[in-house]
């Protein structure tokens, strides 16, 4: 994998984070994600019409409901959780540490929702991963920022939106090219985030430089440059190490915030990033064992089809791994319960 774009990769993703907190001070929550998401879904919606209409061919009505249900839980849910969270004061750091706990619970829930059982491995990372958010969680509570202690729980929401969002999209039995979801996702935020703004008169953008910088910081670096090149190192590289990369955004996020807002980093909070990070490689190494068990059993992986790629199994395959065999909308198989690549501010 080439190192500068997995630098620049991590970088984009995780000023998602960072530019949330640069535009909590100078507007609310939905005054920013609405002038987040007026320009992107703009922008997308020309592209739809011009560039990428072939994509759409075939799709139905029901279909596009479902997508749209999906960036209401995956995007708007998420983002507006996530957003007021630092509205209130909890770190970027913390918030992200959070986020990244979703693969983990959406791997765990898999077994009693949809049968799919979640091994030994599985729960002793999702413990891991939760005591690394207790601890860190416990760092910034302690440091003396005046945070109310309900404002914890508020990432808490979004996360599970976002393992919502992961199964209402595995129930689907059609593959959506990303460009079609990004678009869908992009006008559903827009939409609601309108219509919220609208109803709690929150409309009109501050005159303030630092809102228009948290706007561009957010469409340009964060929407454009990470998701982009998510799906660019994807194609590249494959499923296993571009999402190996995502769980890099935690503790490139906790030093961010540190130097850039002055937000809590001693010893506990690396601490608690370290048992999140050991987390995500236990629980990486068990799908590790697993798939070569299953290879050496002589099984055959579902997307292991003219010599490309296969999927990664468990908690940690992308919700479009199908990309390299959807060139259209077509019925899929079961798989693994995913990660939802738009798992971050950075991606929305």
């Amino acid at each position: 994998m080439n190192i500068l774009l997995s630098i620049a990769f991590v970088g984009a993703w995780s000023s998602g984070f960072i530019g949330a907190k640069l535009g909590s001070g100078s507007a609310p929550t939905v005054t920013l994600l609405m002038w987040r998401f007026l320009p992107l879904a703009l922008v997308l919606g020309v592209v739809a019409l011009t560039a990428t209409r072939a994509s759409w061919r075939g799709l139905t009505p029901r279909v596009l409901v479902r997508q749209a249900a999906v960036g209401a839980l995956s995007q708007s849910g998420y983002l507006l959780t996530v957003y007021y969270a630092i509205e209130l004061g909890v770190s970027s750091g913390t918030t992200a540490l959070i986020d990244g706990t979703q693969p983990l619970v959406a791997g765990a829930l898999a077994g009693p929702l949809l049968g799919l059982p979640a091994s030994r491995t599985q729960w002793l990372g999702l413990g891991l991963g939760v005591t690394g958010v207790a601890v860190v969680t416990a760092a910034d509570a302690g440091a003396g920022t005046g945070v109310a202690w309900w404002a914890y729980l508020v990432p808490f929401l979004g996360m599970l939106s976002l393992v919502a969002a992961t199964f209402l999209d595995r129930r689907s039995r059609t593959d959506v090219r990303p460009m079609v979801s990004m678009t869908v996702h992009a006008v559903t935020s827009a939409v609601i985030f309108t219509a919220l703004a609208a109803v709690t008169g929150a409309m009109a953008p501050p005159a303030s430089g630092s809102f228009w910088t948290a706007v561009v910081w957010l469409v340009v670096l964060s929407t454009f440059g990470g998701y982009g090149l998510y799906w660019l190192i994807l194609r590249r590289s494959g499923v296993t190490k571009v999402n190996t990369l995502m769980f890099l955004m935690a503790p490139v996020t906790a030093v961010w915030g540190a130097l850039m807002f002055g937000e809590p980093f001693g010893t506990q909070t690396v601490v608690g990033l370290a048992l999140g990070l050991l987390a995500v490689a236990v629980v990486h190494r068990g799908d590790r064992h697993d798939h070569r068990d299953r290879d050496r059993h002589g099984h055959r992986h579902a997307d292991d089809r003219d010599g490309q790629q296969p999927a990664a199994p468990g908690p940690f395959t992308p919700r479009r791994s199908a990309w390299h065999r959807a060139r259209s909308s077509s019925p899929r198989p079961e798989r693994p319960v995913p990660a939802t690549p738009t798992a971050g501010p950075g991606s929305g």
